[in-house]
């Protein structure tokens, strides 16, 4: 760690020694990386990892935190931060956006609607960012990001830049080419269609008032907390379990969508895995239906 930290200086790399990850998540749960790194373009990008790679320095990407659940004990090695100066967002012609990765999809759905293109309105109020959600193909309201992603921009392990086309991303269910792989996610094409501003706004504001009507958005929490099983949906499974405001410690299954796990105070890593196993025995007690989550657990 001390030659990691030495190579950051003199690449002046910005980071941060034990940094609470507890301040980086949408949970408020994690103890502290070792070190968070923070680089402000793809140069310093593509130099902090392969100095990480070169020191035996474990190392992880993190964008808005908003699908992690992080370890009390915190996380062994480098968190590289994919946030500002990784974050632009271009409107090119014929309904291509071109995007960073550390945009927020926020942004990229606001940028799409001043420039009257649809096709992004599913992905407004998902707290997260584009390249999180094209890691793990997020989705909503029967929109994914494989119906508009043209191209994904990415760095291999060995920093090597390769672009690959939307049929070779592997899109399934919460899945993608990069899902558990060593490659970054870059940048990425949007392909879109024109449309009034008006209607694009509309089904925007339809989809944000569904959040604010069903979703606990008033706690800290990582989102739907399971995938949905084959023929069920799993926050239903949980409620008719009758689990709604059962706690363990400063973890809730939230009382108003039973697909959520909530922070209502202080809660820990511990915690929320407790609560998950409980549930998930219970509803496989009644049910005979085994859930999967689909929260990425990482950390010592």
């Amino acid at each position: 760690m001390t030659a990691y930290l030495k190579a950051l200086s003199d690449l002046k790399i910005e980071y941060v020694e034990k940094c609470p990850m507890s301040s980086l998540t949408t949970f408020h749960i994690g103890g502290p990386a070792d070190v968070l790194v923070k680089p402000k373009n793809e140069g310093e990008l593509k130099s902090a990892i392969l100095a990480a790679k070169e020191c035996g320095i474990p190392l992880m990407l993190l964008g808005k935190g908003s699908n992690l659940l992080v370890s009390d004990d915190g996380i062994e090695g480098a968190v590289i931060h994919i946030a500002d100066g990784l974050d632009k967002i271009e409107v090119l012609e014929n309904g291509i956006v071109s995007c960073k990765a550390g945009a927020s999809l926020a942004a990229l759905c606001s940028a799409c609607l001043n420039s009257g293109l649809s096709g992004l309105e599913f992905a407004y109020g998902i707290p997260g960012s584009v390249g999180g959600a094209i890691y793990m193909n997020a989705g909503a309201y029967g929109g994914e990001m494989r119906d508009v992603v043209r191209s994904v921009t990415y760095m291999t392990g060995e920093g090597e830049i390769k672009t690959a086309s939307a049929d070779e991303l592997d899109f399934s269910y919460r899945h993608s080419r990069f899902s558990g792989k060593d490659d970054i996610i870059l940048s990425a094409q949007f392909a879109l269609v024109e449309d009034k501003k008006e209607s694009i706004r509309a089904r925007m504001d339809d989809y944000i008032g569904r959040r604010k009507d069903k979703q606990p958005l008033n706690f800290p929490s990582a989102g739907s907390v399971f995938k949905r099983p084959e023929g069920y949906f799993a926050g239903a499974l949980v409620e008719q379990c009758g689990l709604k405001g059962y706690t363990v410690g400063g973890a809730q299954v939230s009382e108003k969508h039973a697909g959520f796990i909530v922070n209502v105070g202080g809660a820990t890593c511990s915690d929320v895995l407790g609560l998950i196993e409980h549930i998930k025995a219970t509803v496989f007690q009644k049910f005979g239906v085994a859930l999967e989550s689909e929260i990425i657990k990482i950390g010592r």
